[in-house]
């Protein structure tokens, strides 16, 4: 049995882009702005829209669920 083919990150986003009309630079602005205000106070990671976004150095580094779980439909965002 062969292991299936691996798909990065990069890969999957561009098809996004390309294929669905993914506006990228519409997005990196859009958690820019929601994380401003975290990053001007310096903090580790910024929760909205019911994610946490992680800060290191004034760089939004990478994107986890909320508390590292997922949320009930209805719950309030961060």
């Amino acid at each position: 049995m062969t292991e299936p083919l691996r798909v990065s990150d990069h890969a999957v986003l561009r098809y996004l882009e390309h294929s669905h009309g993914l506006d990228v630079e519409a997005v990196r602005l859009h958690i820019a702005d929601r994380c401003a205000t975290g990053a001007e106070l310096r903090a580790l990671a910024v929760v909205v829209e019911r994610v946490k976004f992680v800060l290191q150095q004034g760089v939004v580094v990478t994107t986890l669920r909320r508390n590292g779980i997922a949320f009930p439909r209805g719950s309030r965002d961060g």
